[in-house]
């Protein structure tokens, strides 16, 4: 939910119920959702489904700013500001999880980065909704995030 790997608990109809930690609402925006609120919802991937993005875990890496929306052509371009420790993993062409929407880097630099939203992402998501200002969960994408680690372990 919004890029959050949680289990469901309950169920009524089109109603459930779900059970988040302290540690989840510290490290994300779930915490600050008001009743009623629109979120993302992505079910998890089954072994042999087809992927079509990147890999996205549900492990909110941090917590991001919406910085601008600019207008282009058919496309918003949305530039966010990431936390210090992401800016390792942005890179241009990249995949970055933003509320749990699987999206490619357009343009980065350092702790900042930019997004390409088409009509439908915007449509579809939240993100369509969100404002200069806003917060959001971002996750890194896993395989960069495991040869940054690889690399330290071999530096040490």
């Amino acid at each position: 939910m919004n890029g959050a790997c949680l289990t469901v608990v309950g169920r009524r109809g089109a109603r459930f119920a779900v059970d988040v930690s302290p540690e989840t609402l510290r490290r994300t925006t779930l915490g600050a959702l008001e009743p009623g609120a629109r979120v993302n919802l992505e079910r998890a991937l089954r072994v042999g489904d087809r992927l079509g993005g990147h890999f996205v875990q549900g492990h909110v890496d941090g917590v991001g700013r919406l910085r601008t929306i600019r207008p282009d052509a058919d496309w918003h371009l949305y530039e966010f500001e990431a936390p210090a420790g992401l800016a390792p993993y942005l890179v241009e062409k990249g995949s970055i999880a933003v509320e749990g929407v699987s999206l490619t880097v357009f343009a980065c630099n350092r702790s900042r980065f930019t997004v390409a939203l088409i009509p439908h992402t915007l449509k579809v998501t939240t993100l369509g909704e969100r404002q200069p200002g806003d917060s959001v969960n971002l996750e890194a994408d896993v395989l960069m995030k495991h040869v940054a680690s690889l690399l330290r372990h071999r530096a040490s």
